[in-house]
């Protein structure tokens, strides 16, 4: 080894020692003819002196020393005055007095500060672009430590339990997660192409099928979509699970211990909201948009929505009476201490309510003196406008927006508004972690691509509530699956089902959703093929664990959570790919570019 310690462990307790440091010059000093350096590695920080008197070799290379330069020393631990005593570092009590100095390495001057104070003010692009220099990073370093214990925890935790981990293929064939697919085309096989998993639920469930009884993997997965704030670009794992015999309560009372666990072991927030028998509160899918706008709602704070539709069903305000004429439905959200916020922050929400696809955004203030504010109260009455007040529970000092128009366009503009109020009136509590499931979605809704057509809201492989014969009997809208989400925060967590193990109901699930049995058998031919020879129920989930680590550690972005992290454009800086190829790999592959139109 070319070192005897590493730069974060010596203490008084080596004084007197001769050891062997190395590590990167984090700071130099010059003190009266005496140069100070700070050495670093992973581990820490430790002060070495070089003194011209003591020995001028070592000073004259120490001399040369620029910040980043890797280096060897040798010398003698000995305790530092009083007064230089750094109470913030382990090794704050000593130093080294150096006797003889290797440089392994000289550095170009980097591009960006590594002390954390002023690293916040570097350009994103060029940390990641020099993502090998910002990795020097304490702070990076911590998180890279810390997520390798978390990826250890989870694992000891299910094999204590009884599960297996098994590797599914990344060389496999597209499936409907809802995501674009990444293409690998075959050399072997000219024209035809793999496709990277989106997640690897055919093969768990195939594990099933198998006899493997209880498995899971911390699973890469695969989707071609746009980044954003908790989803990374291309590429992010899971923590992917299946049992069989089970149904959902079984699922629950597995990942619930889990989450509580990663979440005080893990972090610094404390779990809250626990039902009477300490478990995750369940909220079904409709009460869930009905009541917070949103199929993941942020429990850390109330505002709950509340439907008012039959109290102005026949008022003359005719945006809220035409709404409640044409199917659709009135709600209200009141938030404390709302009145305070100007009309350009009232304008801002109102565009928010635009996103959830509402036109427009209705509000009653209440003042101080318990008059009410607002263009719609002439339209509304008096009487009307109080029972509002009443019902609502409003009171001196609020505000009542209001959302008008079918169902689920009223819950999400309301929704979107929800959030925007939590995070102007900072009722995020960072300390707290509140866990949630949803259960009872919907099998079935309409298309976002083609309106007209019946499509799977959710998981495809889920087995619908009252099997065959809801599928026989119900209206598709009306159908329930076997679905549920797990929620931290405002964040979906995790997707599960129970799942269709019944070639029968499957067949006539994916008709319902317009798809002939030869298409069922084409793209689930594997699946469709093994259920035809036994299949024991089974359902699991798949938790996004960079995901949990973001919001658990209210980072900005889930790049953050990633050793070499894409850019907000799917690039990597560092490697500059995507790349362009070469004619020969493109000829070996059987593919021909055509220019961009």
């Amino acid at each position: 080894m070319l070192r005897t310690h590493t730069c974060g462990e010596l203490t008084d307790t080596q004084k007197s020692q001769k050891v062997t440091l190395a590590g990167w010059v984090h700071r130099r000093r010059d003190h009266g003819g005496i140069i100070f350096i700070d050495l670093r590695d992973r581990y820490g920080l430790t002060q070495v002196t070089f003194d011209p008197k003591k020995n001028k070799d070592a000073w004259e290379i120490a001399d040369q020393l620029r910040s980043e330069w890797v280096i060897g020393v040798t010398g003698d631990v000995v305790l530092r005055p009083d007064d230089m005593i750094n109470d913030k570092l382990k090794t704050g009590k000593v130093e080294i007095e150096a006797k003889q100095l290797t440089i392994f390495s000289r550095a170009k001057t980097p591009p960006f500060e590594l002390d954390e104070q002023k690293v916040d003010e570097s350009n994103e692009q060029i940390r990641l672009k020099y993502r090998y220099i910002d990795l020097r990073r304490a702070s990076l370093q911590e998180l890279l430590i810390l997520k390798d214990k978390y990826f250890q925890y989870m694992r000891d935790y299910f094999h204590a339990r009884g599960f297996t981990e098994i590797q599914t293929p990344i060389l496999a064939n597209s499936s409907p997660e809802g995501a674009r697919d990444f293409l690998v085309p075959s050399r072997l096989h000219p024209g035809k192409f793999y496709a990277l998993p989106q997640a690897p639920q055919q093969f768990k469930q195939l594990l099933m099928v198998g006899g493997t009884d209880k498995y899971f993997q911390i699973a890469p997965c695969f989707r071609d979509e746009d980044p954003r704030m908790d989803r990374h670009y291309g590429e992010f794992y899971q923590l992917d699970m299946e049992m069989s015999f089970v149904e959902q309560e079984d699922i629950f009372e597995i990942m619930e211990p889990l989450m509580i666990e990663l979440t005080e072991n893990f972090s610094q927030k404390k779990v809250e909201q626990l039902d009477n028998n300490g478990r995750f509160i369940q909220i079904s899918w409709r009460d869930a948009m009905t009541k917070y706008g949103t199929d993941k709602p942020d429990l850390r704070f109330e505002l709950e929505i509340i439907p008012v539709t039959e109290l102005v069903a026949d008022c003359e305000f005719g945006v809220f009476s035409g709404a409640v004429a044409d199917g659709g439905v009135v709600h209200a959200l009141k938030v404390d201490g709302g009145a305070s916020f100007s009309r350009k922050v009232i304008d801002e929400f109102t565009e928010i309510a635009k996103t959830g696809g509402a036109k427009g955004l209705a509000y009653i203030i209440v003042r101080e003196d318990g008059t009410l504010q607002s263009p719609i109260v002439k339209f509304l009455g008096e009487e009307l406008a109080g029972k509002i007040i009443e019902i609502t529970k409003a009171k001196a000092g609020d505000i009542i927006f209001f959302g008008a128009d079918d169902w689920r366009t009223a819950s999400l503009s309301l929704g979107a508004v929800r959030n925007a109020c939590a995070e102007k009136l900072e009722l995020k509590d960072p300390s707290k972690a509140v866990w949630c499931w949803i259960v009872d979605f919907p099998m079935y809704s309409y298309s976002d691509i083609e309106p007209d057509k019946i499509d799977f809201d959710h998981n495809p492989f889920t087995m619908p509530q009252g099997g065959m014969q809801a599928l026989e009997e119900k209206e598709p809208l009306d159908i329930l699956g076997h679905q549920y989400d797990l929620v931290l925060n405002g964040f979906e967590a995790s997707s599960g089902a129970i799942r269709n193990h019944d070639p029968a109901i499957m067949y006539k699930a994916f008709e319902i959703a317009g798809y002939t049995k030869e298409e069922v058998d084409q793209r689930f031919s594997a699946l469709i093929e093994a259920f035809q020879y036994g299949t024991p129920p089974h359902g699991g989930n798949a938790p996004g664990i960079d995901r949990i680590l973001m919001v658990l550690h209210e980072l900005d972005s889930i790049r953050d959570i990633y050793a070499f992290p894409k850019d907000g454009q799917g690039r990597d800086l560092m490697m500059d790919s995507p790349a362009i190829t070469t004619e020969k790999q493109l000829q070996d592959l059987h593919i021909k570019l055509r220019p961009l139109e």
